[in-house]
């Protein structure tokens, strides 16, 4: 398979604070890409590195073998979309003017739509599944809608990839099935190249072809789901104990919350302080034991 975007060796910061530290990956064409982990743990970070919004501190960042820091933010935006957590949108456009927004990075000097424009936002807007709400506003539409909006401005771009930074959250069961059905579609049968940060890991284990696993800034696994959402591994980067089970009806890992854990350093302080009470048999009923 021919990788779409790479990261190599990509390290950043806020101020004095590590947030990403040396992670490499690289995404195949019509791949979905699931990227997991903790709050905190930098995944929004490497979304937004991807889209050339933040400049590594080290490493580089290439779409289609070029430095994503060379380029011009229009030649970006002609080839790679970003669905952001917060759209900081426009509330009083029509649907049909959000999605036409897609478009700016393909307009000529006088900014003037062409058939070509209205053509593609009419194809973003059906593949989406938001083409009879062209007309509607978007403070009208629900939360499911709306996201299903962005998509299509992010679509009307004509990217090669796109990258979605939690798009389910504050969805219904039903909203969060169909844009991940829909991402999951326009991966297979359009070529797409997708990358999503998702908190669920159970839509992670379902939809995405591949996930990587990020705790302190750094990868902790990647690789096939079955190698990814481990017991081990969970209960380690989460701090909650778990059981990962096989689906009966979809076929696709299925991870069960049972504990929260103590993490390392609290497990530590835990085992010190039933020492000092005379406690210390008891530690061993704790699920995991600290440094």
């Amino acid at each position: 398979m021919r990788a779409v975007i790479e990261v190599r060796g990509v390290s950043f910061s806020y101020e004095a604070v590590d947030v990403l530290r040396e992670v490499s990956v690289s995404v195949d064409e019509g791949e979905l890409l699931g990227l997991i982990g903790p709050n905190g743990s930098g995944k929004t970070t490497l979304i937004r590195c991807m889209a050339g919004a933040l400049r590594p501190k080290l490493g580089v960042v290439l779409l289609e073998g070029r430095a994503v820091a060379e380029m011009g933010p229009r030649e970006v935006a002609r080839r790679l979309a970003v669905v952001p957590q917060d759209h900081g949108s426009p509330f009083d456009f029509t649907v049909v003017d959000v999605v036409s927004m897609g478009r700016y990075p393909h307009l000529g000097r006088l900014g003037r739509a062409s058939r070509r424009d209205v053509e593609a936002v009419e194809r973003a807007m059906e593949l989406a599944g938001v083409k009879q709400l062209a007309h509607r506003r978007l403070c009208e539409l629900s939360g499911g809608e709306r996201q299903r909006v962005f998509i299509a401005r992010a679509l009307a771009q004509e990217p090669e990839v796109l990258l979605l930074d939690e798009p389910t959250a504050h969805l219904d069961l039903g909203h969060q099935l169909e844009l991940m059905e829909l991402v999951r579609r326009l991966c297979r049968d359009e070529g797409l190249t997708a990358v999503v940060a998702i908190h669920d890991l159970n839509l992670a284990a379902r939809y995405c072809d591949r996930l990587v696993l990020l705790s302190g800034g750094r990868i902790r696994a990647m690789g096939a789901v079955e190698e990814v959402l481990r017991e081990d591994l969970i209960g380690e980067v989460y701090g909650v104990e778990v059981e990962v089970w096989r689906h009966p009806t979809t076929g696709s890992l299925y991870v069960i919350p049972i504990s929260v854990r103590p993490r390392p350093q609290e497990a530590h302080a835990v085992r010190g302080a039933m020492g000092e009470l005379g406690l210390s048999g008891e530690w061993d009923k704790y699920p995991a034991e600290g440094p």
